[in-house]
């Protein structure tokens, strides 16, 4: 049977890096399109046999270099995402604009599927930004080409990612750490793993024009994480219960950052919870329930914001 091939735009990511190797493992070519063929392209080139992955160097936001790309591709696979603004990678072009233009090349190149990466509990934040214009792309995706399957994960963590990652750090470095809306916001984290594995069986069985909720397997609060955070890091902290009125101006000033830990318009997505809204069909009812469990697998590389690093492991203690 001939491969099948795979045009994924946002694959040096977290879910790109993982996604790849699954589908390359399982017959499928991929081509990784890439603003940056230097910083992440030569790791990449590894994750597979030869042949079966090709890395593009390209803008991927100008219609008439992407185009050529959907005429050898069968299936499109959209993880491209932002969590704040900057210059034109704003909310509108990332989330609302570029989808849609992926959209309608589908559309006119006849792909068998597209398959788009979106976020739980977006339909609740009605305040925010970043939901607004995920929602926007959602229904202009949908328009444009129908037979979509829009996939809205919960936070996506690993070794990899900019959630956990980023805690740890702030938690091994900061005396305090900030509680907002008493920590009490609701997440069902879901490891970059469990989350491959639910595109992998879209693409592989066909699953087209769905709607689907992703999750891990626990419910945890804000408050949840950070503790369990902070046990496995082995680090005592004070968790201050932080007003909105002071969130806001620390957002505001983080704001001027390149890289900002925090916008205003994440914390008005941090006032909803990020679960289920038990109207949607979700990972489980298609036959993937998450499997890992966010303790054990934050625990296999939280070592490297511990004193010690690698040797505070039990490989190297005298226990």
């Amino acid at each position: 049977m001939k491969a099948k091939n795979c045009l994924i735009f946002g694959g040096t990511g977290q879910i790109g890096s993982n996604l790849l190797r699954k589908l390359a493992k399982n017959n499928f070519k991929v081509t990784i399109v890439t603003r940056n063929l230097h910083q992440k392209g030569n790791f990449i080139k590894t994750q597979a046999n030869a042949g079966y992955i090709e890395i593009i160097e390209t803008n991927p936001f100008n219609e008439n270099l992407i185009r050529p790309l959907f005429k050898k591709a069968d299936i499109c696979i959209n993880l491209v995402g932002i969590l704040f603004e900057k210059g034109k990678n704003n909310f509108k072009n990332i989330h609302t604009s570029f989808p849609s233009l992926l959209a309608s090349l589908c559309k006119e190149y006849e792909l068998d599927q597209f398959v788009h990466i979106s976020a739980l509990g977006i339909d609740v934040s009605v305040d925010s930004k970043y939901a607004a214009s995920k929602l926007e792309g959602e229904k202009k995706i949908k328009e444009l080409f129908p037979s979509t399957t829009i996939l809205r994960p919960s936070v996506v963590y690993s070794v990899d990612d900019n959630f956990t990652t980023t805690f740890m750090t702030l938690l091994s470095r900061l005396p305090v750490f900030p509680l907002y809306y008493n920590g009490e916001t609701k997440f069902m984290p879901i490891h970059c793993s469990d989350l491959t594995d639910i595109i992998f069986k879209v693409i592989n069985d066909e699953i087209k024009s769905e709607l689907i909720e992703c999750g891990g397997p626990e419910v945890l609060s804000f408050k949840d994480i950070v503790e369990t955070l902070m046990q496995l890091i082995q680090k005592k902290r004070l968790l201050l219960p932080l007003p909105l009125f002071f969130g806001n101006i620390i957002a505001k000033t983080m704001e001027f950052l390149p890289h900002p830990l925090l916008t205003t318009d994440q914390l008005k997505l941090l006032k909803y919870d990020n679960i289920y809204s038990n109207k949607l069909k979700t990972n489980s009812s298609i036959g993937v329930p998450s499997k890992r469990v966010f303790k054990e697998e934050v625990n296999k590389y939280c070592y490297m914001w511990k004193e010690g690093g690698q040797f505070s492991t039990k490989k190297y203690s005298n226990e």
